[in-house]
Formats: structure tokens, sequence, C-alpha cells
């Protein structure tokens, strides 16, 4: 199973769901391959948002090695699930599907509900990391 997480910058949301997806799946032993991107391309190269790394590391998560990128049409080829933290992030990620078959790799992380974007606001972070850790673990759970 390849999965890829998607937000806007691929600094906040997107790169907790990655570290923890891959923490989480590699400790139940899934032969799952986990990544992040984000759809637009300001922070491409950089590390996650200092705030994102500390409440990843409070929770027992290291996310401090990754690095942003951009999505792109080729990751359709590439992942079979294709998580995406909001409505806007839905329509950007799903307006570069070729088909309909690349469309239906596109779901919400939160099936009918969106991730908060924690930028503008510091006191977001933690509780946004409890909620991807907790919908993570669901996912597992489900596709498991």
């Amino acid at each position: 199973m390849k999965v890829l997480m998607v937000c806007l910058g691929n600094i906040c949301r997107s790169p907790l769901a990655e570290g923890i997806m891959r923490h989480l799946s590699e400790e139940k032993n899934l032969n799952w391959e986990i990544a992040s991107a984000g759809t637009g391309n300001w922070h491409v190269g950089k590390a996650p948002d200092h705030r994102s790394i500390f409440a990843a590391k409070k929770l027992g998560y290291d996310i401090s090695k990754q690095k942003a990128r951009q999505f792109n049409q080729n990751m359709f080829e590439i992942y079979d699930l294709i998580l995406v933290m909001d409505r806007n992030n839905l329509s950007d990620v799903q307006s570069l599907a070729r088909n309909t078959a690349e469309q239906e790799k596109v779901k919400l992380f939160l099936d009918n509900d969106e991730v908060t974007d924690p930028y503008w606001d510091n006191s977001l972070f933690e509780p946004v990391c409890r909620q991807v850790e907790e919908r993570c673990r669901e996912i597992i759970k489900q596709l498991s």
C-alpha cells in the first residue's frame, strides 16, 4: 500500500500525517510506503514547521528529517491512496487527475471533515497532531 498525505504547503498537517502513519504502520509490520506533498510550492525542500516537529515529538514521533515537496500528476501513478487535509486540497488535487480512476484515489483524510490548518494559531498544533494520530490509527485498522 502506498499512501500520500497532502496539505497546502507540506509543512504542518501532511508531514504530521506522514510521520505518524509511517511510525504506526511500521509498528504493525505493514509493508506500506507513506509520503506527503503540498499543493503549493512555497516550502519545497524545507523541513516541516518547527511547531509541527515539536507537537509530533511530544507524542513520540520524529518528523524533523522530512522535506516538503509539491504534488504533481505523476503521484497519481505512484500512490494507491491520496489523503488530503481539506476541501481546497481535494479540489486542487482532483483537478490534476487525468481520469476517473485517478480522481477516485483522492479522499479527505477525515472522511467528511477537514483537518484545521494550524499555521496561523500556535495553540492548534498539539490538538491537530492528536487528531491526526487518532485518524491514522483508524485508517490502519480499516485498511489492514
